[in-house]
């Protein structure tokens, strides 16, 4: 477990103390209502009324001297200033409630079983890691890990947290975005050993890339990023994400990947870097249970912490 000393940072020195003056509610209404994208669902999720979000909300904007929030109707919409500011709410609000399970002892009493859904790179490659804090926290808890590509239905519990990268638009589910990730064109030396370094503007026929299931899509979107490809330049295709990556691993092809994943693996590098990375968003969702579950609730929290890394 990382253990951050904050006097070898130097954070005691340097920490303005009278700075730090706001109130912790107010943020928590513009957490919520940022997360729900209406007042009225802020209202319902905190348990409070319309009217005690809204003051909350214009008391923040008025001690930050910013606006938030646009309205437009019923609507809102954060503001540029109020983006910049919602990842630094988030981690405090994680780590709220971590705090709080931690110092009550409620945490080493959560037991049972979580099932989370995620794609098989996700499942394979980021989820191990965060599991010694997940045990050191909850020992007692139980994972069901679904790897599979396709979109678990919470709605009808076939699993309890999925990691996603769409937002869900069923009501009953409750979505949180916890990072972009960029991603990009790698392969390894052995590839551009034997295919050549691939250039935007250059001739691609001798160029292999191998595609995640539908190849019809894939070249249309390639071809958009100005690369001149046709179905020749796709020879190898799976459903797989572990196969393809494997593929391009073995030197047969180019694959697009995040660079979270990307970095456990030191062999591939960067190509074509003339184009701008690709920006994945990683959601968590959840059933609504999430708000009276524990166990579903510690789970949540500590992947939004980990993930947003």
């Amino acid at each position: 477990m990382l253990v951050f000393d904050a006097r070898k940072h130097g954070i005691s020195k340097l920490m303005n103390w009278n700075s730090i003056s706001f109130d912790w509610n107010q943020a928590r209404s513009f957490l919520a209502v940022a997360e729900e994208r209406s007042l009225s669902a802020a209202a319902e999720v905190l348990g409070v009324t319309q009217p005690t979000i809204t003051r909350q909300i214009a008391a923040l904007e008025k001690d930050l001297e910013v606006t938030l929030f646009e309205r437009s109707g019923r609507s809102v919409s954060l503001t540029p200033i109020g983006l910049n500011l919602l990842d630094h709410v988030r981690i405090m609000a994680d780590g709220a409630n971590l705090m709080s399970l931690t110092a009550s002892g409620q945490s080493q009493a959560i037991e049972g079983l979580v099932r989370i859904s995620a794609t098989e790179v996700t499942a394979s490659y980021v989820l191990p890691p965060m599991l010694d804090q997940l045990m050191a926290i909850a020992p007692q808890l139980e994972l069901d890990i679904l790897a599979d590509n396709q979109l678990s239905d919470l709605l009808v519990r076939e699993a309890d947290i999925a990691i996603r990268h769409v937002r869900p638009d069923q009501p009953h589910l409750i979505a949180k975005l916890v990072c972009e990730d960029p991603a990009r064109f790698y392969a390894v030396a052995k590839y551009v050993e034997c295919y050549g370094q691939p250039k935007l503007d250059e001739d691609h026929s001798q160029h292999q890339f191998v595609s995640f299931g539908d190849v019809e899509g894939m070249l249309e979107h390639l071809l958009k990023l100005g690369l001149v490809l046709t179905k020749k330049n796709f020879k190898y295709v799976s459903r797989s994400q572990i196969v393809e990556w494997e593929i391009a691993r073995q030197g047969h092809g180019i694959a697009i990947m995040t660079d979270r994943i990307a970095a456990k693996f030191p062999e591939f590098e960067p190509v074509l870097t003339e184009i701008e990375p690709f920006s994945i968003p990683t959601w968590l969702v959840a059933h609504r249970e999430l708000h009276t579950s524990r166990r579903i609730r510690l789970v949540f929290d500590l992947l939004t912490n980990c993930l947003s890394e």
